[in-house]
């Protein structure tokens, strides 16, 4: 298990609130899932960098997280993180503050509660969320 530095502001929010966020100028939304499960589908104007990536040998961190979410964002930029279902958002949010990022949120539910919200659109859930590929298995 990885060592994090803890974090007091480190917010997790609802996908009501992020709605409402990503309504004022200046908050942006950072998917960090997989490229496919982004195209499959996303938030509007959402920003995709995968923060893990499925490999034979299992699921591995994206080394160039932090330098790809840099291209895109300044560290004084407003951000909502969000995965499928919470997890990989809130390693990816820690890993964002230790590099300096100051204005950083956790999407609560990730992508999933998005979509059961009804903020998807109109297609069907299941044609819209994919499982968690990356949440252990239980036995």
């Amino acid at each position: 298990m990885e060592d994090h530095k803890e974090h007091q502001n480190f917010v997790t929010i609802d996908v009501h609130a992020a709605k409402d966020m990503l309504n004022w100028d200046g908050y942006h939304y950072l998917d960090v899932r997989t490229v496919e499960e982004f195209n499959k589908s996303h938030v509007e104007n959402a920003q995709n960098v995968p923060y893990m990536f499925l490999t034979e040998q299992g699921r591995v961190q994206n080394p160039d997280f932090i330098d790809q979410v840099e291209a895109i964002y300044k560290k004084d930029d407003h951000l909502i993180v969000a995965c499928n279902s919470g997890g990989r958002a809130s390693r990816a949010c820690v890993d964002l503050l230790d590099h300096g990022y100051k204005h950083v949120v956790n999407m609560g539910g990730g992508y999933s509660a998005w979509v059961d919200a009804g903020f998807a659109g109109d297609k069907p859930p299941e044609e819209l969320k994919t499982s968690c590929k990356f949440r252990p298995k239980q036995s």
